[in-house]
C-alpha cells in the first residue's frame, strides 16, 4: 500500500464526521441532512409515495403523486387496490438517481396529494367517471400526474384527462397489449384502456409502443395492429436487446408529448410476483430501467405504474419494485 495515499486518505476522510468533497454528491448531502447532519427516518412519520412531501391541494405543484385505489376491473385476481398503500409503505426508493444524477425532489415541485375519491367501491362506471373528473382538475391546474393504481383500467380515464387537447404518445409496459373489446357485457375493465383512449382521440395509436407483451391473450389484441401501435413481445425484446428497443421507442414516440405506463406483471414474476395477471418469461427489473433511464429526455406528461396487489407478495418485492419504477418515472419527467 502507498504510505502517503493512506496518510492522505486518513487526513481527509478520518475525522468524526462524515464530509463529502466532491461538489456535485455534496447537493445531495445537503438536501437529505440538515445542519446537525441528521437524516429524516425511513420508517418514522406518515408514508407517501416516494416518501414526497404531503400536500392538500395542487397549488404550486409541477407533479402530483396519486394513488388511484381501484380494481374494480380484474380479469383475475383482484387486491391491486391496495397497491398505492404498499408503495406508500416502501421506503429509501430515492430521492437521488444516480444514472442521471438527479434529484427529482430539487428539480421540481412534488407531492403526495393522496388518493382520488371515489363515490362508489362497487361501481366500475361511475369509479372511471370519478378519476376522469380528478385528472381533469389535475391538468386544469397545470400539474402533471403520476399515479399508482389500482388495475390498469384507471389508465383510461387519466388519458382522457392528460391527451384532452392533443392526442399522446406512450411507452407501455405490459404482458398485455389492454386493446379488447367488450368482455362479459363489460365496456370498462382492465384488458381494454388503450382500445378505448384511441377511439377517444386522446391516444396516438402510431406514437404508441407496448413492450414485453407475452401470454395466451394474444387473440385479444388485434387493435393494436389495426391501429398501428407498435407491438414487441417479450421473445422478440430478448432477440433485439435493449439497445435497439431503446433505439424504437424513441423512433416510435418521437418528440411530441408522451404518457408512461407500467404495469408490473410486464416484469417477470420472479421479481414481481403480486399481481392480478402474473406471465412468466417477462422483462428483468435493470431493463426497464434501461429504457427509461435513455428516454428520460422525451416530453412525459403524465405517468403510472399499475396492478400492484400486495397479498400475493410474500416479500414485499413487487410493491418495492414498483416504487423504484415510479421513482424512474418521476426522474424522467424531472429531467432535462
Amino acid at each position: 500500500m502507498d504510505r502517503r495515499k493512506l496518510e492522505t486518505l486518513r487526513k481527509r476522510y478520518g475525522g468524526d464526521t462524515n464530509r463529502v468533497f466532491d461538489p456535485k454528491f455534496q447537493k445531495v448531502v445537503d438536501f437529505q441532512f440538515n445542519a446537525a447532519g441528521e437524516r429524516k427516518k425511513p420508517y418514522a412519520g406518515l408514508p407517501t409515495l416516494l416518501d414526497a412531501p404531503i400536500a392538500e391541494s395542487l397549488d404550486g405543484l409541477d407533479i402530483a403523486l396519486i394513488g388511484v385505489p381501484m380494481d374494480l376491473g380484474v380479469t383475475n385476481r383482484s387486491g391491486a387496490r391496495f397497491g398505492p398503500r404498499a408503495v406508500r409503505n416502501m421506503e429509501r426508493v430515492g430521492p437521488y438517481h444516480h444514472a442521471l444524477d438527479l434529484l427529482p425532489f430539487a428539480k421540481r415541485r412534488c407531492a403526495d396529494v393522496g388518493d382520488v375519491p371515489f363515490r362508489s367501491r362497487f361501481d366500475l362506471g361511475a369509479s372511471i367517471e370519478d378519476i376522469e373528473t380528478y385528472y381533469h382538475a389535475v391538468i386544469d391546474a397545470g400539474v402533471v400526474p403520476l399515479s399508482v393504481g389500482g388495475d390498469h383500467s384507471i389508465t383510461y380515464p387519466i388519458l382522457k384527462a392528460v391527451g384532452r387537447d392533443a392526442p399522446v404518445g406512450c411507452i407501455h409496459i405490459d404482458a398485455h397489449c389492454d386493446t379488447s373489446g367488450p368482455y362479459e357485457g363489460a365496456k370498462f375493465q382492465h384488458g381494454a384502456p388503450f382500445r378505448h383512449a384511441v377511439l377517444d382521440g386522446v391516444l396516438d395509436p402510431e406514437r404508441t409502443i407496448q413492450i414485453g407483451i407475452r401470454g395466451s391473450a394474444e387473440f385479444l389484441w388485434e387493435f393494436s395492429y389495426e391501429s398501428g401501435m407498435t407491438v414487441i413481445h417479450a421473445e422478440t425484446f430478448a432477440e433485439m436487446g435493449v439497445a435497439a428497443v431503446i433505439e424504437k421507442t424513441r423512433t416510435v414516440v418521437g418528440d411530441g408529448p408522451v404518457y408512461v405506463s407500467l404495469d408490473v406483471d410486464g416484469i417477470d414474476p420472479a421479481y414481481a410476483p403480486g399481481t392480478g395477471t402474473p406471465e412468466v418469461g417477462g422483462l428483468t427489473p435493470l431493463e426497464v430501467q434501461t429504457l427509461f433511464r435513455a428516454c428520460a429526455d422525451l416530453a412525459v406528461v403524465g405517468g403510472d405504474v399499475v396492478e400492484i396487489a400486495p397479498q400475493y407478495d410474500a416479500t414485499s418485492n413487487t410493491a418495492h419494485l414498483g416504487a423504484q419504477m415510479l421513482f424512474e418515472i418521476l426522474a424522467m419527467m424531472s429531467y432535462d
